[in-house]
């Protein structure tokens, strides 16, 4: 069978300053007709890199420096720019990570998928309706008449996720690329978007490109695997060959660092004293919507919940998009203001404190957020956003800069850090300074929300290692907000499991994984990408082929 798209000796050179010399240098592989080639690596790994010049979506700093790819017997790489925009969107399409950015926010979603007839085709209005119509029935979202006419914000990240699938298959395109398509979705999300790529792949023989980090989402959908390390490729082969034998240090540093489904057993713990956190009856409810024709939605976020917070412990809160695990790690914090019940922070109730009152207690419960690019000042420096938040508490400034290196070297980050700005840095360190702000208050609570969700694994296994070595070493008390039930299975000593803002299971994550009671539980661990690979398997035993592809 003669390949639908060859890459061949491929290297893109970077602009004078940059870290290495080539983005992606000397890489060759096929995409065969119907396949789902997996490109895996970490990030600056240019797998990205490779789909942009694909797409003919290179910035201008970057150059072809040798090589081609090939389709249809045209060069991607070198096509002027009329024809390259004829057959992109066209035979080959895109899925691009955050649709939200994506997707245009003035546009409701026929406006933005019909403008792809409008370009290509000579559809008339009525057929572009149909035919928009026809796409979002197929990619399975609810009530498609209504979806139509919607803005990007009023939808869910996987409702947002399937317009940009409807998107990209409207023109039936033979080439399909789909860069880390469901890295921010919770586990049922991403179970239902990957099902409906394949079911599509299968229904119009389309070629996959799948770019991800996930190794599970690998382990669920891909015949091929590519591996990559900055900006070479150093193993391809079939799914069972890379994953359950690979041959390239990397590739096995890569699945090491892959937390299995089982959790490891754990000893109940008996705590003698009171709990450090203790939240009664907590209740938000939001009002969605409402105009002069429909009424208002009301959405229950916390509905009564209940729980408790020892020193030492880590317990986990995970649940799908909406189900109210970040609403409740925010009113814990104050960042939200409750409905009604009560938090206790070292048995003084926090909960109807006003600003004021509550000044002393802030520094003793911090938060590390999701998006350290997006919670941490572009325009300071690292050392003042560690130690502005102390400053502010009283604080002398020399002493809280002294902390702030000090906090550097906790997290295992260079005191030469303190002078350079958040920009300069790579995920994983932008997290750690996160983490080292939420530790400058010197917290007894450190509420941890989806702070690894975006990270590459094997950055996530060093987050998570770091956060757990903190804990004990200053005897912190972690809540745990995620939505990877691989890395909760790890981490938590408990978990407590939301549906709907309400708690429907709780208890030690070993018991809860092994022997879940809840329906709801069942079907998030069943959704799990993978989940048959790896399912206890241990690190040396990688490289000897343990686990299953598939």
């Amino acid at each position: 069978m003669k390949p639908l798209l060859k890459v061949e000796k491929l290297s893109l050179r970077l602009p004078e300053g940059s870290d290495r010399e080539f983005a992606i240098r000397d890489i060759s592989y096929d995409l065969m007709p119907g396949e789902l080639l997996c490109v895996v690596g970490e990030s600056g790994s240019g797998k990205s890199m490779t789909a942009n010049a694909i797409m003919g979506l290179l910035p201008k700093v970057i150059e072809v420096d040798q090589g081609a790819v090939t389709f249809d017997s045209y060069d991607l790489t070198s096509l002027e720019e009329k024809r390259a925009r004829a057959l992109r969107g066209n035979r080959i399409s895109m899925i691009f990570q955050e649709p939200m950015t994506a997707l245009n926010p003035l546009m409701r979603v026929e406006d933005q998928i019909s403008e792809v007839f409008l370009i290509h085709t000579q559809m008339t209005p009525k057929e572009r309706y149909e035919r928009t119509l026809a796409l979002l029935e197929d990619v399975g979202l609810p009530d498609p008449k209504k979806m139509l006419r919607a803005y990007p914000h009023q939808l869910s990240g996987g409702q947002r996720q399937r317009v940009m699938i409807a998107m990209a298959l409207a023109l039936e395109p033979s080439i399909l690329i789909a860069d880390e398509p469901t890295t921010a979705l919770d586990v049922t999300t991403q179970a239902q978007i990957l099902k409906l790529i394949k079911e599509l792949q299968r229904k119009h023989n389309t070629a996959v490109m799948f770019i991800t980090h996930d190794f599970g989402v690998v382990a669920e959908i891909a015949d091929r695997v590519v591996v990559m390390e900055k900006g070479e490729l150093v193993e391809i082969g079939k799914c069972d060959e890379v994953l359950n034998h690979p041959k390239h240090p990397y590739t096995q540093k890569l699945i090491a660092a892959v937390p299995p489904l089982v959790s490891p057993h754990r000893e109940a713990k008996v705590y003698q004293e009171p709990p450090i956190l203790l939240v009664k009856d907590l209740c938000k409810t939001y009002s969605t919507g409402g105009s002069w024709f429909s009424k208002a939605r009301i959405v229950k976020a916390a509905d009564n919940v209940n729980f408790e917070l020892h020193r030492g412990e880590t317990l986990g809160l995970v649940g799908e998009s909406g189900s109210g695990k970040s609403t409740v790690s925010r009113c814990v914090v104050r960042l939200l203001e409750a409905d009604s019940g009560q938090i206790f922070l070292a048995g003084n109730e926090i909960q109807s404190l006003g600003s004021k009152a509550l000044t002393p207690f802030r520094k003793r419960i911090q938060m590390v957020f999701q998006d350290p690019y997006a919670s941490l000042n572009p325009r300071k420096t690292i050392g003042q956003i560690i130690a502005d938040g102390p400053i502010a508490q009283g604080v002398e400034p020399s002493v809280a800069y002294q902390k702030a290196a000090d906090l550097l070297e906790l997290v295992e980050l260079p005191k030469s850090a303190l002078s350079r700005y958040p920009h300069e840095f790579s995920g994983g360190q932008r997290q750690r300074v996160g983490i080292a702000r939420a530790l400058a208050h010197d917290p007894e609570v450190l509420v941890a929300d989806e702070a690894i969700s975006a990270l590459d694994v094997s950055v996530q296994a060093q987050i998570l290692e770091l956060i757990e070595n903190l804990k004990k070493r200053l005897n912190l008390a972690v809540l745990f907000v995620v939505h990877d039930l691989r890395v909760a299975a790890q981490v938590c000593d408990r978990v407590i499991v939301m549906e709907k803002g309400k708690i429907v299971e709780m208890g030690e994550t070993t018991h809860v994984f092994e022997s879940p009671n809840h329906e709801y539980t069942k079907s998030l661990i069943a959704s799990i990408p993978g989940a048959g690979w790896r399912s206890g398997v241990s690190d040396e035993n990688i490289s000897q082929g343990e686990g299953v592809c598939g």
